[in-house]
Order: C-alpha cells, then sequence, then structure tokens
C-alpha cells in the first residue's frame, strides 16, 4: 500500500469516528431534552417579565383611582364654597385621569390573558418535557444495549468498519514485517557473497578468501597427516609378540620354497639320468 493509499486510509478513520459520535443518537436526543428545557426557561421568564409590567401597571391604576376620588371630593368641596369653576376643574381632572384608569385597565387584562395563555404554555411544555424524558431514556437504554450488541457481534464475526480497520492495519503490518524480512535476508546474501563488507571489519572480499584458503589448506594438512598415521598403523606391528610372530612366518615360508625348489631339481636330475 502507498503513502497516499495510507494517508487516506487514516483520514477516513479518524472522520468515521468523528462522524460516529456527532451522530449518536443519545447525544442527539440530550440536545433536544435541553432545547426543550431552555424554550421552557425562555416561557417562565416571559410570564415573569409580563407578571411584573402587569404589577406596575396596577400600581398605576391604584394611583389613578386614589387621585379620582380625591378629584370627586374637591368637586364636592368647591360646589359647597359655591366655587362652580374649581368644581369644573376638579370633575375634568377626574374624568382625564378615569379614562387613563380606563386605558390602564385595558392593558392590565390583556397582559392577564397572556399570562395565562403563557401558563398553560408552560404546563403543556412541561408535560411534554417530561414524556420526552421518559422516551429519551427508553430509547436511549435500547441504543446503548442494541450498540453493544453490535459491537460484540462485529467483534465475534469479523464485519463492520472498525474490523474492517483492523483488518487492514494487520495487512499492512504483515506487509511491512515481509518487506523487512525480506530486506534483512537479502543483506546477510550479500554479505556473505562479499558483495557487502562489513562496517566493524579491517577485512575486505580478497581477505576473506584468502582466509577461506589458509583454513581449506590446514583441512587437507591435518586429512593428509591422519591417513599417513593410518598407513603406518597397518604396516607396523603394534606388539614385540607381534613381530616376532612375523619372523617365524617369514622363515616357515622361506623353507617351504626351498624345499620346492630342491624338488624340482630332483625331477631334473633323474630326467637327464634317462
Amino acid at each position: 500500500m502507498g503513502l497516499l493509499s495510507r494517508l487516506s486510509f487514516l483520514v477516513r478513520s479518524k472522520l468515521n469516528a468523528l462522524i460516529g459520535r456527532a451522530e449518536d443518537p443519545a447525544e442527539t436526543l440530550d440536545y433536544s431534552y435541553q432545547q426543550m428545557r431552555d424554550e421552557l426557561t425562555d416561557v417562565e421568564k416571559g410570564i415573569a417579565d409580563i407578571t411584573a409590567q402587569k404589577k406596575r401597571l396596577e400600581v398605576q391604576r391604584d394611583r389613578l383611582e386614589e387621585n379620582i376620588e380625591k378629584h370627586n371630593e374637591q368637586a364636592r368641596e368647591a360646589m359647597a364654597q359655591d366655587r362652580e369653576d374649581l368644581a369644573k376643574r376638579a370633575l375634568e381632572k377626574k374624568q382625564a385621569k378615569r379614562s387613563q384608569a380606563e386605558d390602564l385597565a385595558g392593558q392590565i387584562e390583556n397582559l392577564e390573558s397572556t399570562q395565562r395563555n403563557l401558563e398553560e404554555k408552560k404546563a403543556d411544555l412541561k408535560r411534554d418535557i417530561e414524556q420526552f424524558k421518559t422516551k429519551k431514556e427508553t430509547v436511549k437504554a435500547r441504543y446503548e444495549a442494541a450498540e453493544a450488541q453490535t459491537r460484540v457481534s462485529e467483534a465475534v464475526t469479523g464485519v463492520g468498519d472498525e474490523m474492517e480497520d483492523v483488518g487492514r492495519a494487520i495487512d499492512q503490518a504483515t506487509e511491512k514485517t515481509e518487506e523487512m524480512e525480506a530486506r534483512a535476508a537479502a543483506l546477510d546474501e550479500l554479505e556473505d557473497r562479499g558483495v557487502l563488507d562489513n562496517a566493524m571489519s579491517d577485512q575486505d572480499q580478497i581477505d576473506r578468501e584468502l582466509e577461506a584458503g589458509r583454513e581449506e589448506q590446514d583441512l587437507e594438512a591435518e586429512l593428509e597427516t591422519l591417513r599417513e598415521s593410518e598407513g603406518k598403523a597397518e604396516t607396523e606391528p603394534e606388539t614385540k609378540e607381534e613381530a616376532e610372530a612375523e619372523e617365524v612366518k617369514a622363515e616357515l615360508e622361506a623353507q617351504v620354497d626351498e624345499s620346492e625348489v630342491e624338488a624340482e631339481l630332483a625331477e631334473l636330475r633323474e630326467e637327464e639320468s634317462e
């Protein structure tokens, strides 16, 4: 496998791991649950803001109602003093404050309606969140169980992306090991043949060949010494008794040969006498 192929394999392995984690249903469900919780928090903040605004308007309305009652008393007192002009001015202020109070009452009523809607939405959202939480935990448990079962099955059967990556890693390691073994064997062969000189040795190829020749000569000399020793052992008697036996044997053989010669001479004499 080339360099580009190995780099592509590593990049794809990392990307697959990142994508797998990004597509984790458990994380997706947790994220959705948190989004719902954030929405509930926003609703609660909205209710709090509306409640605060309603309280502020109610305070203003109560103050206007107090002023209305005050202007009403002013008008009565002015009429009692025969000051119709003052009574008229007090009634005009009373009427303006009543109009403002009515406007505030309408705004307060709208805020109360909005508040009731938000509170209903909050209640519905809380129920949805509780139901979603229950379903979320159930789905997460099922997914984790299925994921564990899948990992075990893939490990046993040897299938799946991770096991495929493991197989590729083994193939790469095996290929690299075989390359290194072949290289080591080639270097050993070249060194044995003398093509490569050992950097730690002072001998070159010529020195090694001369040394091999000397070793061969020493071996032949030892063999020749052994041959000579063997031949001498065959010709020379090992003990004194054997030497004496050999002399007796030689004398007997000489006597036998002499008797034969005398017999032949006697036969020749007889033939000549006839």
